[in-house]
């Protein structure tokens, strides 16, 4: 394999002529540009020529510390600091100077004197950083850095007014080498074109061959950086970031002449073109312009650097990824990890240019050097202080609306937020304060807007020395041990008592559940963003299992990164109940009464950057994608517009698949348990309560007083001296606002209570403190599982066949929170003690009330037996003569049972279980080309034959295939009595998503049939139809990544297709559809996904058009949406519209985009079929990294619609003989209308509620009668037509009596008129002739007429539109 030095490109210097070379070395604006290649390339070292002069020679060695000696001394005393951070690999010092004015004389003299001799920062001055030289042969920056510090010495000194105010406002720090080692090793007049050197000879990296621009630790990075002791540099500058504020930095380099700004690199690592945007991405161009328009090269975007003479940056700055990707880089880094702006400015083309362009290169960049040093300045800036003592608060939080990143204030409570101009609305957030919010702030060009925060402390009352003195340490009791436990019983106690990085955790989880079988069960919810498994223990005597009547417990520890003392207390307390499980009475009754779920690392990506000791920094809380997960989940108050995370997706999948009843959310940074609510809707820290106060409180307490500590109140003494919380519990938003949090979703969302339990103030103490942590939480864990049994529990039952009802009501008068009950009627209900009236209640059932007594030991059993309403039974025949009856085919068991997963699986938690007990190892990773797709297809009949066939429905106007994959237990073999469902995708090119779903659908529900037990079912019972790409041709004309252009979207010739669907249909693709699917009339459901929001919609999309049926179309679209993680909260945010609110996440297709030819209005009046529209994502386009994350988001709304297809009515419709009647026309509600298969059979989908049915057919008596449409059922009806007997309403031996009577008199009639006529001349024959051709041709007419009416009404032709609207499925009234 070639090295990447022996590699070289075509216009590497060692290929130019002489001549060339000679004038590259004599223009700095002409020299070498191998920025985009540099981390494959590299040059040799040599050593490099000295001169004399200011301006005529670098500085090596001990020189530069002379240099920057001289520098300090070139300003008045007070004004200057030199110190070194850290040293080199080879022992060369990092050298930086401080320039501010009014400095203190130092301590130490001035030299190599570490960190401690750079002197105390001084209050509300804000710091600016450069860096130079961190690539050791990009010397530019190296020289300009100390010529700029004598300059700002120099004119401080002669009064210059500039620069006189810009050092009293301003903290300077000038750090002119960061490879110092790399320097030495590099050779002047290299320009970094190359000559065939191999790696490492050129000086770019350190002594260890690193590149420190590739070493910090990155929030998309691919794996570990280099480990700190190969790159001391870098270690060094981390260590000095980390003990300072500073607010702007700029990292000097060479081999272009740009500003390039945050971010560095993406997800997806793409090697250039990706617009990596950051939340401050206005103040980053602010920044790099203000920087490259004073620089006479820069600013033109023209630098014209060898080798990419034709690279142009507009404005003179770029996006550093989109220029090129640089993982592991500094910029990132300051802005993701620390309050720091950073960009990165290339200085020259040639990376080494000679000594005797220096002072040129001064010339270029001092305007610009200075230029952005006074942009500190600009945005908002103040002090963040304590309302009752005054003084600074450290570390509180700035937030900016609309902003996602913070910055925190300094040692004196000073901050500075840059920003561009503009109105904010600024929250400044401190722990034990109330936040305080200031609106309306105006940022104007020029100094900063100051504003100033005065937090009130959230408890101001100071605790009595004596409750401290009594609350110790030595007061730890054992209550509540269970009857007939021996006091001197010792339970066996953990010993693996270490910090458990996630492959050491893997090993650890695998271990016990390999040595504890009958009691674990190790099972993941899914991976998180850097694809580590999100693992959870269960522990229960029947793991696996839920058993009726048990109610379900989990601990989620580790969502934060950082906090990691939850993550080895549930790693302990697995070790802990495994162990003692059969020999200590008190933790065998836990596992045998409770299902128990612990899981350790909620967020596994962030443990791994977080670091040992921290106690109060940010760095690791997040997951991979930057996020805040406790900021993740949906919001009562606030619209959360952060994009749900996949940790968050799995957990809140996780939440609604078991039916716990009681959480504790694990973090730390405080000693304290905080209960909902976390947030109130006017954004403020006051006391946010939920209905269930009470019971908050109760549980809260159980666990903070068995932690002595805990429920002293004054957890953090030495970091938050003013922070009490009495008895060590609080009220989430009296302590500090939380939107998106997971503890009041699970409230609000589920029938779970759960707390959030800070467990210390040190968020990663040390490894040795790990044993004090079990022993202060151990009981107060164990407790805390107890109060899952305290309150109510129960089943409620049906009255007929005493089978559980599944999503019952249990609801507490006068408290607004009702729960619902599990599979088998299964309820638990958490109360204080008291007396309740409680009821159960069902729709179709009706409700029953009893006043129960709740004690405090235990909770009490109550049941409940509901009776069904009387317009449940659908049973009774209500008019006519014939019979109506419904049939549950009970002779059937596998009927039964099917029924009995469809009512498992529509309720609220029910498609969780198939989504996390399924194999979902799908390979979403890319788009599929036509030729892929069709592959794709193939492979999936070859691999599943029994199950699916592949045909085409015609051809594009390309000739490209329009692909049919039909699932099903009997592929291709028609099966009446089975619903039929259709997906479609791709109506539009330009939107790929919905076809990259439906494949992973397709792919889905293969790898699961006759593994999944209900996606075995529903294949078996369901004839499924994936159309996964109806514009193939335009598919292959769009581009990935493209949000919003609109190419592809048509076909071929240029036709939207979703304007087709007419009887006058044009396009082939259209023509394919409607032949060969809609007009088949043999679907009771169809799905299109497209895509450029997040919503569904349903029909009509053609204007001014009333849906008679609207209901249940808008019940199917509102399944979809409610199914999706947030697209049922109506905020797509999508860009350019932000502000779109859609109700529900569901809209009428004319309101939302009217247009006429749509594919769902055919289908609904041509297709007898209700068709809704989902809009998978804002982006048309999106990248393909996007796919998985949209696959999770829609996986359980498609499914859902797999399950939707099985309800409504179902009907089959006989005579009295048993012979199935086809063809008749059955209508419901008095407008929709079906006709019967063959068979007899008819299925039609409508919303809850009591619908009224009509069967008509030719030649019998029109039946009448009810039915009743559950949420969560299919209901059948059997239809039994008489024999018509009437004759226009009456009875048929009147009628024939009369009418011979009749006939006998026309006759006599007829006599006589005949032997009148008969005497009269034949002259009126010929006239009396014509009128009866005359006759016959009104009686041929009439007869005509008759005819097409009849087809009109009953025939499936039809001639166009207008005519036959009113016998559609759906009618509309005009």
């Amino acid at each position: 394999m070639a090295s990447g030095w022996d590699a070289r490109p075509p216009w590497r210097l060692g290929r130019l002529p002489l001549l060339l070379c000679l004038l590259l070395l004599r223009s700095p604006a002409r020299a070498a540009h191998i920025k985009k290649a540099e981390a494959t390339t590299t040059t040799t070292s040599a050593g490099a020529g000295a001169a004399e002069g200011q301006f005529d020679r670098y500085y090596h060695e001990e020189e530069l510390g002379t240099a920057l000696k001289e520098a300090a001394a070139a300003g008045p005393p007070g004004l200057a600091r030199l110190f070194s951070i850290g040293r080199s690999v080879e022992g060369r010092p990092l050298w930086v100077l401080r320039l501010t004015a009014g400095l203190a004389p130092p301590q130490l003299p001035d030299g190599d004197a570490g960190l401690d001799a750079a002197g105390p920062l001084l209050p509300g001055r804000p710091q600016v950083k450069l860096v130079g030289n961190m690539h050791g042969d990009e010397t530019v920056s190296r020289q300009v850095l100390v010529y700029l510090a004598r300059e700002l010495a120099s004119g401080y000194r002669r009064g210059d007014p500039r620069l006189v105010r810009l050092l009293n406002t301003t903290d300077v720090y000038l750090l002119p080498s960061l490879n110092p080692d790399g320097f030495e090793h590099a050779r002047e007049g290299d320009c970094g074109l190359g000559d065939g050197s191999p790696p490492g000879g050129s000086g770019r990296d350190n002594s260890r061959g690193r590149d420190l621009n590739r070493s910090f630790p990155d929030q998309f990075g691919t794996g570990e950086p280099p480990s700190l002791d190969e790159v001391p540099e870098v270690r060094a500058l981390i260590d000095w970031i980390r003990r300072n504020k500073f607010v702007l930095s700029g990292n000097l380099h060479g081999g272009s002449v740009v500003a390039s700004y945050p971010f560095d690199d993406s997800p997806e690592h793409k090697a250039t073109g990706i617009y990596s945007k950051t939340s401050d991405d206005e103040v980053f161009k602010y920044l790099a312009k203000a920087y490259a328009s004073n620089h006479p090269i820069m600013r033109t975007g023209e630098p014209h650097c060898p080798g990419d003479e034709d690279e142009t940056f507009k404005d003179g700055i770029t996006n550093g990824a989109h220029w090129y990707d640089v993982e592991g880089g500094m910029q990132d880094y300051n802005y993701v990890w620390a309050n720091c702006f950073e960009i990165t400015l290339e200085l020259s083309c040639c990376k080494y240019p000679p000594a005797s362009h220096l002072r040129q290169e001064w010339e270029n960049n001092r305007e610009s050097l200075i230029t952005l040093i006074e942009k500190v300045h600009i945005g908002i800036k103040g002090f963040v202080k304590d309302s009752v003592t005054g003084s600074g608060l450290e570390n509180a939080t700035i937030s900016v609306a609309g902003i996602n990143h913070n910055i925190t204030t300094g040692r004196f409570g000073d901050y500075h937020r840059l920003l561009v101009p503009g109105t904010y609305n600024l929250t400044a957030v401190s722990t034990g304060y109330m936040p305080l919010t200031v609106n309306n702030i105006i940022v104007k060009e020029g100094p900063a807007t100051e504003v100033e925060f005065s937090l009130q402390p959230t408890v101001t009352s100071v605790i009595p020395d004596m409750a401290e003195a009594t609350a110790t340490s030595s007061t730890v009791v054992l209550p509540n041990i269970p009857p007939g436990t021996s006091s001197s019983h010792q339970p066996i106690q953990p010993k693996d008592f270490h910090h458990h990085h996630f492959p050491d955790m893997e090993i650890f989880l695998r271990r016990f559940a390999n040595d504890y079988p009958n009691i674990t069960r190790l099972y993941s919810l899914g991976k998180s963003v850097e694809s580590r498994e999100l693992y959870v223990m269960e522990i229960s005597d029947n793991p696996g299992v839920h058993e009726p009547g048990e109610p379900e417990f989990k601990y989620i520890g580790n969502m934060h990164g950082n906090e990691v003392v939850g993550r080895e207390l549930l790693l302990n307390l697995i070790e802990y109940l495994c162990k003692n499980f059969g020999t200590d009475p008190e933790v065998t009754d836990l596992v045998r009464s409770t299902r128990i779920h612990l899981m350790p690392s909620m967020n596994p990506d962030g443990y791994e950057k977080s670091q040992e000791g921290d106690s109060v920094s940010v760095i690791g809380r997040n997951n991979s994608n930057n996020f805040d997960l406790n900021r993740n989940f949906p919001d009562q108050f606030v619209q959360i517009t952060d994009p749900t995370q996949p940790e968050t997706i799995a957990v809140m999948s996780w939440m609604k698949a078991y039916p716990f009843v009681l959480s504790a959310n694990l973090h730390g940074g405080s000693l304290v348990v905080n209960y909902p609510f976390d947030d109130d809707e006017q954004g403020l820290a006051i006391y946010s309560k939920s209905p269930d106060d009470a019971v908050f409180q109760q549980i809260a307490l159980s666990y903070s007083k068995e932690n002595s500590q805990m429920f002293q109140g004054r957890p953090c003494k030495n970091m938050y001296p003013n922070e009490y919380f009495p008895h060590g519990i609080t009220n989430g938003a009296n302590w500090y606002n939380v939107p998106g949090g997971m503890q009041d979703w699970n409230y609000l969302q589920t029938n779970c209570f759960e707390v959030t339990i800070e467990l210390g103030c040190v968020k990663y103490p040390f490894e040795k403190d790990l044993p004090k942590f079990w022993e202060q939480n151990r009981r107060s864990l164990i407790q805390f599982m107890k109060q899952v049994h305290q309150g109510v529990k129960g089943f409620v039952l049906d009255a007929t066949d005493g089978r559980g009802i599944l999503n019952a009501t249990i609801s507490v008068a006068e408290i607004n929170h009702p729960v619902t009950t599990y599979k088998n009627g299964d309820y638990w209900r958490l109360l204080v003690p008291g007396t309740y009236k409680i009821t159960a209640s069902a729709r179709g059932y009706n409700p029953v009330t009893k006043n129960v007594t709740v004690k405090s030991e235990g909770a009490i059993q109550v049941n409940f037996t509901l009776v069904r309403s009387s317009t449940d039974a659908n049973n009774e025949s209500k008019k006519g003569k014939g019979d109506s009856t419904s049939t549950d085919d009970a002779s059937d068991p596998t009927t039964k049972e099917f029924e009995a997963l469809i009512k498992d699986l529509s309720a609220e938690n029910g498609l969780e279980g198939i989504m996390l007990s399924s194999s979902s190892n799908l390979a979403l990773y890319r788009y599929h080309s036509y030729k892929d797709l069709s592959e794709f297809l193939r492979g999936l009949v070859m691999n599943y034959p029994l199950i699916t066939n592949l045909t085409t429905l015609g051809q594009s106007a390309e000739y490209r295939h329009i692909w049919s994959l039909e699932i099903s237990n009997k592929p291709n073999v028609s099966e009446p009595e089975e619903p039929k469902i259709r997906f479609v995708a791709g109506i539009h090119g330009n939107a790929p998503v919905g076809t990259e779903l439906l494949l992973a659908l397709a792919e889905f529900l293969c790898l699961n049939y006759k593994k999944n037990p209900a996606v075995t079912q529903l294949i078996d019972r369901t004839r499924i139809v994936i159309v996964p790409s109806l514009n193939p041709d335009g598919r292959e004309r769009a581009q990935e990544k493209d949000c919003t252009s609109k190419i592809g979207q048509t076909n071929a010739r240029n036709k939207d297709l979703d304007t087709d669907f007419t009887n006058n249909a044009s396009q082939p693709e259209t023509k394919a559809i409607i032949e060969n699917l809609i007009q088949k009339q043999d679907f009771s459901l169809s799905v299109a996904l497209d895509g450029g929001s997040v919503l569904v919609t349903y029909p009509y999309d053609k204007p001014v058009q009333t849906v008679e049926n609207k209901e249940t179309l808008k019940h199917l679209a509102s399944l979809y949406a409610n199914n999706h993680p947030y697209m049922h909260m109506g905020q797509p945010s999508c860009p350019n519209k932000s502000d779109e609110n859609i109700p529900g996440g569901v809209m009428r297709g004319a309101e939302w985009h009217s247009h006429l030819g749509s594919m769902k209005d055919y289908s609904v009046t041509y297709g007898h079929c209700p068709e809704i529209t989902v809009y998978t994502s804002c982006c048309y386009f999106p990248s393909a990294a996007q796919l998985p994350s949209l696959w999770a988001e829609n996986k359980k709304s498609l499914l859902s619609m797999l399950v939707e297809v099985h309800k409504g009515v179902h009907g089959f419709v006989k005579d009295k003989t048993g012979k199935p009647i086809s063809k008749a026309v059955i209508v419901l509600n008095e407008g929709i209308k079906v006709h019967t298969k063959e068979g007899g059979y008819f299925h039609v989908l409508l919303a809850p509620g009591v619908h009224n049915i009509n069967a008509i057919a030719d030649g019998y008596q029109q039946q009448h009668s009810q039915v009743f449409v559950h949420h969560d059922a299919a209901s059948f009806v059997v239809i039994v037509f008489d024999t018509d007997d009437r004759i226009f309403g009456l009875p048929r031996e009147l009628v024939v009596t009369v009418s011979g009577a009749t006939m006998s008199a026309l006759i006599l009639t007829a006599c006589i008129i005949w032997c009148i006529c008969s005497i009269k001349s034949n002259r009126h024959k010929d006239g009396f002739h014509r009128l009866r051709q005359h006759h016959d041709e009104y009686e041929d007419e009439i007869r005509l007429m008759s005819t097409g009416s009849k087809k009109s009404l009953l025939s499936h032709e039809f001639q166009d539109e207008t005519d036959t609207e009113e016998e559609t499925l759906y009618s509309s009234k005009h």
